[in-house]
């Protein structure tokens, strides 16, 4: 019984197949800056990056023909609970939306309903990046024509909050954590006894600015640069989401990149890199005062968290809180398998969109 998990990302695709509990491919496919600009949208890339998977699992002796079933990353659809679901039409026509081009995440869901058209597979997504649990105190932002959103690492974070609290010997429903999500975009989340209670919307300029993204700007600089130094709504948008943080400071997306520069003696790529695990550890404070300062522990996950360095100068700043722990990258991939291994195995009940 064979599940590929589709995992892509702004500037990879991973992708996993699992015979069963056992997974027996595990593979990062990387594409460089050049080849995505070939496409105005995330959603455009679809073909292209389809394409490089079927490469993939037949250069690993598999045909797609032998997949039983589809484990995708969930897109930015409507605000969802989460679970599992089925990938429908209703779903992939959200995914196709212009929400939708903001995230690499919406790939997933896009590729995986392109195997199950052509290939007859069934295809789900597990926990989407919309999951959306916020606490009703949470979502006012002093304008009424505009709510604070739920947009984040869903997957990841849940999944490692519950192997954190597994380790801990307690019951994710029981416990309180602030879980920081770091990547190419950075979430800091509040969860409480299972549910994500406070969040910063990761993909539209909130929080701490990433490799790619921006952090929170106040309305009056974004309102100068749009009238006063000729931004567009897509310059806007390409800061929120691929130009931003890093890339805006330094050119580059990629933190082994930046140390290399620190270590060389570049003075700016430092500046960067504390200023970024400030802000970092500056949500972290945040989102503990949401739980009131009750929590079991702080988990530092995603890829930035193997930098030492960058793990350290946070942990500086935030260990005062309470227990920090490490889980450095993601468990997204075991995650999306197991999900979708219950609902073949009909353990789990996909829910409809």
């Amino acid at each position: 019984m064979h599940i590929l998990v589709i995992n892509p990302g702004s500037t990879s695709t991973k992708i996993a197949v699992f015979n069963r509990e056992k997974q027996i491919i595990d593979e990062t496919i990387r594409h460089s800056s050049d080849e995505l600009l070939e496409f105005n949208t995330i959603p455009d890339q679809k073909d292209f990056r389809f394409e490089t998977i079927v490469k993939v699992i037949n250069e690993k002796g598999l045909e797609i023909e032998d997949i039983d079933a589809v484990a995708a990353r969930g897109g930015i659809i409507k605000p969802i609970e989460s679970g599992t679901y089925e990938i429908n039409d209703a779903m992939v026509e959200d995914l196709r939306s212009s929400r939708a081009a903001l995230h690499a995440s919406c790939l997933a869901g896009l590729i995986g309903y392109e195997l199950k058209q052509k290939y007859n597979i069934p295809a789900y997504i597990v926990d989407p990046v919309v999951v959306d649990e916020l606490q009703d105190i949470a979502r006012l932002t002093g304008v009424p024509e505009v709510d604070r959103i739920s947009i984040f690492h869903a997957l990841n974070q849940k999944a490692i909050a519950r192997e954190c609290a597994s380790d801990m010997n307690i019951a994710y429903e029981d416990g309180n954590f602030v879980v920081a999500h770091m990547g190419g975009g950075i979430s800091v989340a509040a969860h409480a006894k299972g549910r994500v209670v406070d969040v910063n919307n990761a993909i539209s300029g909130e929080g701490p600015f990433s490799p790619e993204r921006c952090g929170t700007l106040t309305a009056l600089a974004v309102a100068d640069l749009i009238c006063n130094k000729g931004y567009t709504e897509q310059d806007i948008k390409n800061l929120t989401s691929k130009k931003g943080g890093m890339v805006a400071y330094l050119g580059i997306n990629d933190m082994r990149e930046c140390e290399k520069m620190i270590a060389d003696g570049n003075e700016k790529a430092k500046l960067v890199f504390d200023a970024m695990a400030y802000q970092v550890a500056k949500e972290i404070g945040a989102m503990a005062t949401v739980l009131s300062g009750e929590l079991d522990a702080i988990i530092l996950t995603g890829g930035l968290a193997f930098s030492k360095d960058f793990t350290e100068a946070i942990m500086q700043r935030i260990e005062f809180i309470g227990t920090v722990k490490l889980y450095p990258g993601e468990f997204e991939v075991q995650a999306l398998a197991a999900s979708v291994l219950g609902v073949l195995n009909k353990e789990i009940e996909p829910k409809i969109y």
